[in-house]
């Protein structure tokens, strides 16, 4: 449940569901961003989720905060997440010329690869938000074992496709960009499509995704 509501701005109100970063809290504002989305509340231009905040966006001429926060309280909230994540399987190549970081990884986490591959693959992961990056999932959780710290200094570039752990999350590079995150291995799947205006994103809040292991010529081939 929403703990708080505030202003942000003029245009703009801060959903508050608490401090915790966890599959729970997160449900909760996943909850409330499909909630909003499906019923098309007039006035909403856009909508942020987090993993334990919601930013709602509202045009002045069509509404007012105060109009806005009544609504967001009164708002009957469906578990439409349910209706619409989605589970999505995701390919990984982790070739050494793509597995950047796995000799660090083995020994940060002192475990030999093929364990790290191993604990990385046999789980399902879920979406809590996306990102820094357009359409960049942050998809939790880790194992425990499997937890480890940015690198030390970040890198100028990240390559595309690039699949990253850090903590207790994963995520997917979706363009080129500098970064920080432990790369396991690389993704020939295209996760952010900006022509598709309506849903350019693959992956979004709520959804689950399985990472599936692949070879290095199922990756050279896969977009033919």
């Amino acid at each position: 449940m929403i703990k708080n509501i505030s202003n942000l701005g003029d245009a703009a109100l801060y959903c508050d569901f608490g401090v915790g970063v966890n599959k729970e809290t997160n449900s909760e504002v996943i909850k409330y961003f499909w909630s909003l989305k499906k019923k098309e509340v007039q006035g909403i231009t856009n909508l942020t989720p987090s993993y334990n905040k919601l930013i709602i966006s509202f045009d002045l001429k069509k509404t007012n905060f105060k109009d806005m926060k009544k609504k967001i309280e009164n708002l009957v909230i469906n578990d439409t997440k349910s209706e619409l994540s989605k589970k999505i399987q995701i390919p990984i190549c982790c070739a050494d010329e793509f597995s950047l970081d796995i000799k660090r990884l083995e020994e940060k986490l002192s475990m030999k690869r093929e364990r790290i591959y191993e604990n990385f693959f046999k789980k399902e992961y879920f979406c809590y938000m996306t990102g820094f990056i357009a359409g960049m999932p942050f998809l939790g959780d880790l194992d425990k074992t499997m937890r480890v710290n940015r690198l030390e200094t970040p890198r100028v570039k990240v390559p595309k496709g690039s699949v990253g752990l850090t903590e207790q999350f994963v995520n997917v590079y979706t363009s080129e960009s500098p970064g920080g995150w432990n790369i396991i291995g690389n993704t020939p799947l295209e996760i952010f499509d900006n022509s598709k205006e309506e849903s350019p994103n693959l992956i979004s809040p709520g959804d689950i995704v399985i990472f599936e292991k692949i070879s290095l010529s199922d990756y050279k081939n896969f977009n033919e």
